[in-house]
């Protein structure tokens, strides 16, 4: 079972993973981080921003994002190199060559996941992958159907996640078809997964993936089968969960031995 942390507010829970995050790079200085993109992890990319600006060095720290659209150029403002370069490397003071995003270009596009991959590898592997949820369970562009054993690659985006992300497009239309991303196996190499979640329209997703069944047509459920998963969750996306009471027991009696999330 993933640990379940229900917060007050998404701000409450951008310094909680920023402070594992922190504590992290303290006995590591070269981490690997897995980043994520669009809304969710946003507070906690803000709040370790406050941390840089207030001293805390990640000058050292290495990044992995998790997907990137196929055939986007990516001086596009809404590609993930840009959006990565404008909300992680620049805010956060990493050496933009440590921080990797996948290649969408459509010219290599047939090799570009196993490069990927060969990188994740050669990095020595993510120690903490930040992950957000889509509405219908993905994680990163890992559609409904996803196998749990795949690998960096090429996916079709279904109509719902295109919807989804046409808030940072001038219509649905202009979101690309496909992505490369992070397979499911990719992500659950991560020696520790930390699941962020805000907003009832995530309550569904959520209770699917924390306590449904383990099943490809919900993505996310994937984090049951690793040994090491946080979700961080509000008042609203944690709506549906059945052993909601446990959760917020089990984090009020957490043992002074077992640090919060690290």
């Amino acid at each position: 079972m993933a640990e379940v942390i229900v917060v007050g507010s998404r701000r409450a829970a951008g310094a909680l993973v920023a402070e594992a995050i922190e504590r992290l790079v303290l006995q590591r200085p070269d981490a690997v981080l897995g980043l994520a993109t669009g809304d969710t992890p946003l507070p906690v990319y803000r709040a370790l921003a406050e941390r840089v600006r207030a001293g805390l060095d990640l000058s050292g720290v290495r990044g992995f994002a998790l997907d990137e659209y196929v055939g986007i150029p990516v001086t596009h403002p809404q590609s993930y190199h840009s959006v990565i370069a404008a909300q992680v490397t620049g805010p956060l003071g990493l050496e933009p060559s440590a921080v990797h995003v996948p290649d969408g270009r459509t010219l290599g596009i047939e090799t570009a996941g196993e490069r990927y991959e060969d990188a994740i590898l050669a990095a020595g592997g993510v120690d903490l992958q930040l992950l957000g949820i889509g509405t219908d369970g993905h994680i990163g562009f890992n559609e409904p159907g996803s196998s749990f054993a795949s690998l960096t690659r090429v996916k079709t985006l279904t109509r719902q996640t295109r919807e989804d992300n046409a808030r940072f497009f001038d219509t649905v239309e202009e979101v690309p078809v496909h992505s490369i991303t992070q397979g499911l196996g990719t992500i659950l190499r991560a020696r520790r997964l930390v699941l962020l979640a805000f907003g009832r329209g995530k309550a569904r997703a959520v209770a699917a993936a924390v306590e449904g069944p383990l099943t490809a047509s919900v993505p996310a459920s994937a984090i049951q089968l690793h040994p090491r998963a946080t979700v961080v969750v509000d008042e609203e996306a944690a709506a549906e969960l059945t052993e909601l009471e446990y959760y917020r027991e089990a984090f009020a009696q957490k043992p002074i031995w077992d640090p919060v999330i690290l």
